[in-house]
């Protein structure tokens, strides 16, 4: 049997179904390839049954042509879409090195330099969205995923807001991930903009920095109640061992009015590699941010002196104690 193939609109490329990556409750995604792209792609096919659900089809719809107008080295790379035999499709850059939930999953906090460059490249995902006046509101670890370099690539629009288009079909309604979602996503504000997704932002280097995110709780009427009504615990309760810049900065992304966060995320890029550059030096700092920890290495970019201190100490008291265990053999 000759594998299936998929004529693309509006672009000419046709595609190869290959492995299946993974299904979800609207939709599969293959791994796919075509001679017009020089790698492969993801590529996701809406299930025949809710084909004729007029919501789920233009969410879809829109997707696409949000992603359509994104262009963006941290942003994942979109290749057209269209209709086949009756089902919408999309392909998309593959990226199958995990997510930054894996990689917390497994590993745990990061230290703050990488936690800092991890920031200022989903802060740079943002603001080009922002400019072309895209609010992601899902923003959060498993919608960031690494690439082969393993730099953080932002994906899965699938419930953007363009604030460009006078056709919002969500007005009033709450949507996103309780646990990174901004108070006034929580009760739906209609003027909820870019300022969202830094409130978000704010808690993902939270997680980022403490493994988990800064509030948690049985269900989300508890969450979000913190969203709204609390303050997140210092990192020094989680043993973060950060500058109080950086913490300042996690406070004031966190802030429970959108106007008291910062202006944009340009503004916290630019913070961030300020800092960055007043801690280690020019070169060092350059270093941190092009040099990340390999997919398959993900030790910390830079262990902070303290710990080479308690390490070398452990170790003393090890050859001590090994001394004299064998002084006294």
């Amino acid at each position: 049997m000759s594998p299936r193939r998929i004529t693309f609109l509006p672009t000419k490329a046709t595609f190869k179904l290959g492995e299946r990556l993974g299904m979800g409750t609207v939709g599969v995604v293959y791994q796919a390839t075509s001679p017009d792209i020089d790698e492969p792609v993801a590529l996701k096919l809406l299930h025949p049954n809710v084909s004729g659900d007029e919501n789920i089809v233009n969410r879809f719809e829109r997707e696409i042509m949000i992603m359509e107008r994104l262009n963006h080295p941290h942003i994942v790379k979109h290749y057209g879409g269209g209709i086949m035999d009756g089902q919408h499709f999309y392909a998309m850059q593959l990226l199958d090195h995990g997510s930054l939930k894996d990689r917390l999953q497994e590993q745990g906090p990061l230290p703050w330099p990488q936690v800092a460059v991890y920031t200022i490249q989903i802060a740079s995902a943002l603001q080009h969205a922002h400019n072309h006046g895209i609010v992601h509101r899902d923003l959060k670890p498993s919608n960031l995923f690494f690439d082969e370099k393993g730099n953080l690539v932002l994906g899965d629009f699938g419930i953007a807001r363009d604030t460009h288009s006078a056709e919002f079909t969500d007005h009033g309604m709450t949507v996103g991930t309780y646990a990174y979602m901004a108070p006034e996503q929580i009760t739906a504000d209609s003027h909820l903009g870019p300022k969202a997704d830094l409130y978000s932002l704010g808690c993902v280097m939270y997680e980022m920095l403490t493994g988990s995110p800064p509030f948690k709780g049985a269900n989300f009427a508890q969450v979000w109640e913190q969203h709204l009504n609390r303050d997140p615990e210092p990192l020094a309760k989680h043993g973060v061992d950060c500058p109080e810049w950086l913490e300042s900065l996690v406070r004031q992304l966190l802030e429970k009015v959108p106007h008291d966060r910062p202006f944009s995320a340009r503004t916290v890029q630019g913070y961030l590699h300020q800092h960055l550059v007043e801690e280690f030096g020019e070169e060092e700092a350059k270093e941190l941010l092009t040099n990340l920890p390999s997919i398959s290495n993900t030790a910390p970019i830079r262990e902070q002196p303290r710990t080479w201190v308690l390490w070398l100490a452990l170790a003393a008291i090890v050859a001590v104690c090994t001394i004299a265990v064998l002084r006294g053999s």
